[in-house]
């Protein structure tokens, strides 16, 4: 069976029981930093063989972990944080499972998605997940003008070394628009700040920020 499995996105006591019984239970563990995921275990006296499986190595290390569950093994797929498959390695594994009829399951956990959308107050009832927006300047503006002409909100990943670009950009498409910057998530400096693009703006200029950015965009309702 292949478990993949939800890990905390800040906090550790976040993981599930589930969680717990699963990564104790498993013949090897695969994921996406070994030694982050090694302090992740040792903080819960989790001993188990553990392998990488992150962008890098994702087509050769799916191909061999096929195998291994394919001959009986037990694998527990984890990422540095959150759910596997989004935003993180992970889909290629599930479809070679789905191609060779190998039995996998679901071991869902905390989110920095959804967490981001309940905590920004926009509307949650449709919403639409872009990951990491691009690098580029103008593949970003093409991400931010669909997001201002989407209905649902739209939520994005984005650095804390790009927030101020995105910012200056959503200012100038999408002046009146709300948006929410959700910044550490489950951590210690946990912050959900509210506004225009401007007025983030404004703030984040003075106080650069830090940390894991999770950008949510209300929709043109």
């Amino acid at each position: 069976m292949l478990y993949v499995v939800a890990t905390p996105i800040g906090n550790l006591d976040d993981i599930t029981l589930r969680a717990l019984e699963v990564l104790k239970s498993v013949d090897v563990i695969a994921a996406e930093d070994t030694r982050h995921s090694g302090n992740l275990l040792r903080h819960f006296e989790i001993r188990k063989p553990l392998v990488s499986y992150h962008e890098h190595n994702e087509a050769m290390r799916a191909a061999e972990l096929v195998e291994r569950l394919a001959a009986g093994e037990n694998v527990a797929l984890i990422t540095d944080a959150g759910m596997p498959g989004l935003s993180d390695p992970g889909a290629r594994l599930i479809r070679k499972c789905i191609e060779r009829g190998l039995p996998y399951t679901i071991v869902p956990g905390v989110s920095a998605i959804l967490t981001a959308l309940v905590g920004s107050g926009l509307a949650a009832d449709s919403f639409c997940f872009r990951g990491f927006l691009p690098v580029k300047s103008g593949q970003r503006e093409r991400e931010l003008r669909a997001a201002m002409e989407r209905e649902a909100t739209t939520i994005f990943f984005e650095s804390p070394y790009r927030i101020l670009k995105t910012l200056a950009a959503c200012a100038e498409l999408m002046p009146d628009r709300q948006l929410c910057v959700a910044r550490e998530l489950t951590k210690k400096f946990e912050e959900f700040r509210r506004g225009t693009a401007a007025e983030l703006l404004a703030h984040y200029e003075a106080r650069p920020p830090k940390g894991e950015i999770t950008l949510v965009i209300s929709g043109m309702r």
